[in-house]
């Protein structure tokens, strides 16, 4: 499914995996309760960073890495009923896997 934003500069649009309903020994826990997810998937990048010497800095993230994200950084939107984080590639905390 194609997504209609395009992130700018050095910033990265991840959705984010939400955590499975019912944990080990069935016990469910409720939408309230849960914690931000802290993981990821990478669904587009940015035209990317320019240094002070005004080249272009290449993306360490790519289009489909798992990441594990800062729990409160990034910017929370909505499209298409889905939620994304628009966040800079530096708060990304490493690529999982």
């Amino acid at each position: 499914m194609a997504i209609n934003v395009r992130p700018l500069g050095d910033r990265v649009l991840v959705q984010p995996i939400e955590e499975k309903e019912t944990k080990k020994g069935g016990i469910i826990i409720p939408d309230t309760a849960k914690e931000k997810p802290q993981e990821g998937n990478v669904v587009a990048l940015g035209t990317g960073k320019v240094n002070e010497e005004g080249k272009k800095v290449e993306f360490t993230v790519k289009k489909g890495d798992k990441v594990l994200i800062s729990k409160y950084g990034g910017t929370e939107i909505k499209v298409d009923g889905e939620s994304y984080l628009i966040m800079r590639e530096d708060d990304i905390l490493g690529i999982i896997g």
